[in-house]
């Protein structure tokens, strides 16, 4: 219920007498919109959601980050990390002193068993890395990765893995590391989202469902939390105008309806309220962009060659064609997941589908990004929640925390390397362990922020990305 018109203009704040004696935001919008229609002025180039940091705490490296998440748990063992000695023990008992008293997820209480790696590795471009020979066309852009050989995480079941791949804890209601860096840098596009995700379903394992609580913003202001767009059809429902409604009709409704929620919030100044304002405006404002985003007419046939794709078709392919156009228009943080790679059974199969699925258009991304320009300030990052297990579980693979494997690309990392490493079974990481801790540390130290100096105040407590346990930034990676 609102409070009395009158008593609401008794206790208008400075702040609230300027804004009302400017211009609101919607006409401001309708004008810059009108303006690009008829292309006789530029379009505004303010920057609606401004980060908190007035300045990062040192140069940053990148500008955006592109997360190619293989939802699902893809194996280390059919993908970057060879393993001759496991090829050798196919069949034999895995050794106790490996696995006794270690959480397994399916396994507890059965035989484990040795489990060989399913393809052959090959040598690929001038660095040699060693690579699945499922994954030819990631093969050919091997001087462009950095291999992860020696990642780690805590939890070993799905939804709590990628909880705290995402949001650095196993605990829900976190916000995500997109939205970290939007509440810290902002987001320079003014008419999409600074934080888009997209999903695709694979068609060679278990699509595990993924919650939208992964690109949430937690207890940071809601504005910040990452946006849904649909991979096939309608990108954003109920975007479009209805029939009969024009320009000028919807934007005085829309700052009509804001008037009414600034008047709200001169009294109770709760930021939710300047989230729904805003909220309103950049639907505006999309109803123009999106189209646009979406229109692939400007793509040439040699681009939906190298992707595999036509577009608009809802696979991993589209998503990255549609990924690279989102970064072209400012967009800050793209999350891709992949829901394909739960392998528990008939892994040999499986992964020669899943793998068809993703290595062109990945490899095709990489390139693009090359070639439009972008490739030197974005950071992309390509992996899943954890691997699975060096024991057989039937004909596949089960969970597996100790040690996985994940790709890093972009001008700020050093193409054509290998870092870290797993025992010979391939079950522990030995060898420069790194946790996901330290890789969201990695991650805001390319952008210019120092996790440790970086956190939100909530229920008396200053939080971080990082957690309160030792994270480290893992600069021998960086270029």
């Amino acid at each position: 219920m609102f409070p009395d018109p009158q008593q609401a203009a008794l206790q208008q704040t400075r702040r609230s007498f300027l804004r009302r004696s400017a211009l609101g935001i919607g006409p401001v919008a309708l004008m810059s919109l009108l303006a690009r229609q008829a292309a006789s002025a530029p379009a505004t180039s303010k920057d609606p959601f401004a980060g908190v940091l007035p300045a990062p705490h040192h140069p940053p490296r990148v500008k955006r980050i592109v997360h190619l998440c293989m939802a699902g748990g893809p194996s280390h063992l059919e993908t970057f990390d060879e393993k001759p000695k496991l090829r050798e023990m196919h069949g034999q008992p895995m050794p106790a002193s490996l696995t006794e008293g270690q959480q397994i997820a399916q396994l507890q209480g059965r035989e484990l068993k040795c489990f060989a790696p399913q393809f052959e590795f090959e040598n690929f471009g001038e660095s040699g890395q060693r690579i699945c020979s499922l994954f030819p066309q990631i093969g050919s852009v091997a001087d462009d990765l950095c291999i992860l050989r020696s990642m780690h995480t805590d939890q070993i079941n799905h939804d709590p893995a990628h909880t705290l791949f995402n949001t650095g804890s196993s605990q829900a209601g976190r916000p995500s590391m997109g939205s970290w860096l939007l509440y810290g840098l902002g987001q320079e596009c003014d008419d999409l989202p600074g934080y888009v995700v997209l999903t695709s379903v694979g068609k060679g394992g278990q699509a595990q469902p993924i919650a939208a609580r992964q690109w949430h913003s937690g207890f940071l202001p809601s504005r910040y939390q990452g946006v849904q767009f649909h991979s096939s059809g309608a990108p954003v429902l109920y975007l479009n105008r209805p029939e009969g409604v024009s320009l000028q009709q919807q934007s005085r409704l829309v700052e009509t309806v804001n008037q009414l929620n600034r008047q709200f919030d001169d009294v109770v100044d709760d930021p939710e309220i300047a989230t729904r304002i805003q909220q309103y405006e950049m639907a505006f404002r999309m109803q123009t962009s999106v189209p646009e985003l979406m229109d692939l007419s400007s793509e040439s046939k040699e681009t939906f060659d190298a992707y595999g794709t036509q577009g608009g078709d809802g696979t991993f392919a589209s998503n990255c064609l549609l990924a690279r156009r989102l970064l072209e228009k400012g967009v800050r943080f793209v999350q891709l997941y992949h829901r394909a790679w739960d392998h528990h059974g008939g892994i040999k199969r499986s992964m020669e589908i899943t793998a068809r699925e993703v290595d062109q258009a990945t490899a095709a991304f990489i390139r693009d990004l090359k070639q439009r320009g972008l490739y030197d300030d974005t950071l992309i990052v390509w992996g899943g929640e954890f691997g699975r297990t060096p024991m057989a579980q039937g004909s596949g693979r089960d969970h597996h925390i100790k040690g996985f494997s994940m790709l890093l690309s972009g001008g700020a990392v050093r193409g054509g390397t290998s870092w870290g490493g797993t025992d010979e079974f391939g079950y522990n990481a030995v060898e420069n362990p790194m946790h996901v801790r330290d890789f969201h540390a990695t991650m805001l130290h390319l952008f210019g922020i120092d996790h440790r100096r970086f956190s939100y105040r909530f229920q008396g407590l200053d939080f971080r990305l990082t957690g309160v346990e030792e994270a480290h930034v893992v600069k021998d990676i960086l270029a």
